[in-house]
């Protein structure tokens, strides 16, 4: 291991989480562990009730592995940050991983720009490696270029970036109400929220096979509940109501609707008594990434 080698170990872990997809872990595991930075790996096993947790510790026995009694979605991250002793994590899920010399250049660039929080990567979708299209929107981000890293944005992917690790802590992590489905936006705000600085960093590279064991009607619920949630937990009340029009009014089928409405108004006590209002500032920001969709 060469010295730059060795400080990006001892600065950077990575963190997967993963449930119930062995044949997909297994190949990221195999990309990580063949990085020439040598990363640490923790693996979050998310209540599998396939082989994942024989896996791991059979073929990867330099990898930590949590297995987690039960299902706790994004939150299982949680469990695995709690492990990190660097001050930088990466993450990926089950799905993705990070590409070679990807992690040294966030260390990099963390290293040298303190007020960066978050780096989100360039994603590679496939095997024809596409650009994720969310890429495609961070890069006309209206909010500005920060200096020789990439555009500054409001919000991040959760299985393609690195995050200073005292971020992530102090912003409390992803909330397990959310359990999955657009629950990088609340923690995104909470991050901003405390003058950290959200980049888009194309120099860092995450391949993506997006995996088939997907329940998309349930996760577009999802996405939509979750993105309600979030507005009122953290918005003023006014802009609060014209975000949630707003996003229920991109939803184009009503059965769906309906009942991403319906999901929301369930949790109506959890966020009154979770609400924390954003600062005018922070709320600015993302009126001026909302009015460029």
């Amino acid at each position: 291991m060469t010295n730059d080698q060795y400080t990006v170990t001892k600065k950077i872990t990575v963190v997967v989480l993963t449930y119930n997809r062995s044949h997909e872990l297994r190949r990221t595991l195999m990309q990580l562990s063949a990085l020439p930075e040598q990363p640490p790996i923790i693996v979050v096993n998310n209540g599998s009730s396939d082989t994942t947790a024989r896996l791991v510790s059979r073929d990867f026995p330099e990898v930590k592995l949590i297995s987690l009694a039960k299902n706790w979605g994004a939150a299982g991250r949680n469990v695995g940050v709690d492990l990190v002793k660097t001050p930088y994590v990466a993450f990926c899920d089950d799905d993705t991983w990070w590409t070679p010399r990807s992690l040294e250049i966030a260390v990099d660039i963390l290293d040298y720009h303190p007020e960066i929080a978050v780096l989100n990567a360039r994603i590679l979708v496939g095997e024809d490696k596409k650009l994720d299209p969310s890429c495609s929107t961070m890069e006309e981000s209206p909010l500005g270029f920060w200096k020789d890293v990439g555009p500054l944005l409001t919000g991040f992917m959760a299985g393609a970036n690195v995050m200073r690790t005292s971020a992530y802590i102090q912003a409390d992590g992803y909330w397990d109400a959310f359990f999955i489905g657009g629950e990088e936006s609340l923690i995104a705000m909470d991050i901003l929220n405390c003058g950290g600085k959200i980049v888009y960093a194309p120099e860092l590279v995450v391949r993506h096979l997006p995996s088939k064991q997907r329940d998309n009607k349930l996760r577009q619920r999802l996405i939509a509940r979750n993105a309600i949630w979030t507005c009122w937990l953290r918005l003023p009340w006014r802009l609060a109501w014209s975000r949630s029009k707003e996003i229920l009014g991109q939803i184009s089928d009503r059965q769906l609707r309906r009942r991403a409405l319906f999901d929301a108004l369930l949790g109506f006590n959890k966020i009154v008594s979770e609400r924390r209002v954003l600062n005018r500032d922070t709320c600015e920001l993302l009126r001026r990434v909302w009015q460029k969709e």
